[in-house]
């Protein structure tokens, strides 16, 4: 039971962890999205898209030294090319929701794409938790305790040997 209740403790710590870069991540990603907005002539998909990018740089940072500081940096390129891959796929899900929302329905008020942007993030943000912590981010092994000869001369768990 102990190991399992350490496991789990330790899954939430990096939910918790993911959920504070992811969060403010949002925040960067809808904060650009309706600066884009304001300031620019583009499409909503396109201002979205430039959101997007810009969020998911500020995502790598925090989810290499902070999130999953701990785990393996010996391959960073495999680990950037994979992290740009499923960011990508995220972004296609994510800007998915909003062109469905914008052009196969109509629904394009300001209101209305902060909405559909807001839901197509969260949509996202599951196929990103799996990816980055299956694919990018990955643990390294647990490290077991080393097994060596116990007091009485033979490995752990031999029986030991009378002495008439």
């Amino acid at each position: 039971m102990e190991r399992g209740s350490t496991g789990l403790r330790r899954l939430c710590r990096e939910v918790a962890k993911f959920g504070a870069v992811g969060g403010a991540g949002v925040l960067v990603n809808l904060g650009v999205f309706n600066l884009v907005r304001q300031v620019t002539d583009l499409q909503v998909v396109r201002a979205s898209v430039i959101a997007t990018v810009v969020a998911i740089v500020f995502n790598y940072v925090g989810f290499r030294y902070f999130t999953y500081r701990d785990r393996d940096k010996s391959r960073r390129t495999r680990e950037m090319s994979l992290f740009l891959l499923f960011s990508a796929v995220g972004l296609v899900i994510e800007n998915g929701v909003l062109y469905t929302a914008t052009y196969g329905f109509g629904w394009d008020s300001p209101l209305q794409s902060n909405i559909f942007k807001f839901l197509g993030i969260g949509v996202a943000t599951l196929f990103r938790f799996w990816s980055y912590r299956s694919w990018v981010f990955r643990a390294l092994p647990v490290r077991e305790p080393a097994v060596g000869p116990v007091a009485g001369g033979g490995p752990r768990g031999a029986p030991r040997q009378r002495v008439p």
